[in-house]
């Protein structure tokens, strides 16, 4: 039924939703670290690029958002290391309701992460106020369905917090450095600007630049390339859980 399927699902979300309020300290860390670097980092973009303001709020933004990976991550993690991921799958749960118990606080938070950073961007570092606040909140939420997939995923393949660690700030460096979030992909090495592309952080720039323009044309191949991303990690994730590759003994 259903009913009973949400039903599962809402109780899922609500214990995780709990376990992510009880330990905050790395969503306030991943939204006051990028306010500083916006501050920190806006006269020099503003000096050196015509766009200056755009790029000193949507670089941090993407960058903090890569680095949250980490909590998607851990919401998967925690259940293998207490042992009780193994006590779930053999709930009438079915997998997608499970993925979907553990994966839908992390999303939140996501969106309240960028969402925070948008409007600190408008009211301190002055950029200004988007045409269309709809197609932000498309673009926020493309996003985050990419990094919720992408953390889902990393989440079934790492054997430890410290590896997951690793992995997540690791990526989170790489991916926002390819994609054009400390400096635009137009100042680039030629090539880096080649292989640019590559990064889920470009197309996650370009998607949100286009979104700020208000230029719906501009967003939809970037929230396409996203949301296939988004996609195929999400498959993985649900085929190597549903395989039994969460097992606790596999850590």
């Amino acid at each position: 039924m259903a009913t009973d399927a949400l039903y599962r699902t809402g109780l899922m979300a609500k214990h995780n939703a709990l376990l992510r309020l009880r330990d905050p300290g790395q969503l306030i860390s991943y939204i006051v670290m990028p306010m500083l670097l916006m501050l920190v980092f806006k006269p020099l973009y503003v000096t050196a690029l015509k766009s200056g303001t755009l790029q000193a709020v949507t670089g941090p933004l993407v960058m903090f958002s890569v680095f949250a990976l980490s909590i998607v991550g851990n919401s998967i993690m925690v259940e293998r290391e207490w042992r009780t991921w193994d006590r779930l799958r053999v709930t009438r749960a079915s997998r997608a309701e499970l993925l979907l118990g553990k994966t839908l606080p992390a999303f939140v938070i996501l969106l309240l992460q960028q969402s925070v950073l948008l409007v600190f961007g408008c009211l301190v570092i002055g950029l200004p106020v988007p045409p269309t606040m709809g197609w932000i909140m498309l673009a926020v939420a493309v996003w985050g369905f990419t990094l919720l997939a992408l953390g889902s995923a990393l989440a079934t393949v790492v054997r430890s917090r410290g590896d997951l660690g690793m992995v997540s700030d690791l990526g989170a460096m790489l991916v926002s450095a390819l994609g054009g979030a400390l400096v635009p992909v137009s100042l680039m090495p030629s090539w880096a600007q080649h292989i640019a592309p590559v990064s889920p952080g470009y197309w996650a720039m370009s998607l949100l630049h286009a979104a700020i323009d208000g230029d719906a044309s501009r967003m939809l191949r970037p929230a396409l390339v996203c949301l296939a991303i988004g996609l195929a990690c999400g498959a993985f994730a649900t085929y190597r859980l549903s395989r039994g590759w969460g097992r606790s003994h596999l850590l």
